[in-house]
């Protein structure tokens, strides 16, 4: 059984978000403390999934959904594995899905 992260398509370092966004990694550290952004941590490295930047900007509906999910009682961790869980309405992830897009 695949763990929800296996779904990421790729992962994005704090530097290489700052340079799809064109901004310093400063401004990245605050889109993931806003919400705006969100990171993992492994081997302590923050990880942004590179799908969640499109366009040089960082996805719009994701702050909105993050909040709402935390609300909701999940753990951001909760939140952020809950996006990337193959939903069978959906048929699909609901970071896959033309709502985030």
């Amino acid at each position: 059984m695949s763990e929800p992260l296996d779904n990421v398509s790729s992962w994005l370092t704090i530097p290489e978000a700052g340079e799809k966004l064109g901004i310093v990694p400063g401004k990245v550290r605050r889109l993931i403390e806003e919400h705006s952004l969100i990171a993992i941590k492994r081997e302590g490295v923050q990880l942004i999934p590179a799908e969640l930047i499109i366009n040089g900007e960082a996805l719009p509906a994701l702050r909105g959904t993050i909040f709402v999910l935390l609300d909701s009682g999940f753990s951001l961790m909760g939140a952020i594995n809950w996006l990337y869980t193959e939903n069978e309405v959906l048929k699909s992830t609901p970071d896959g899905c033309a709502y985030f897009r």
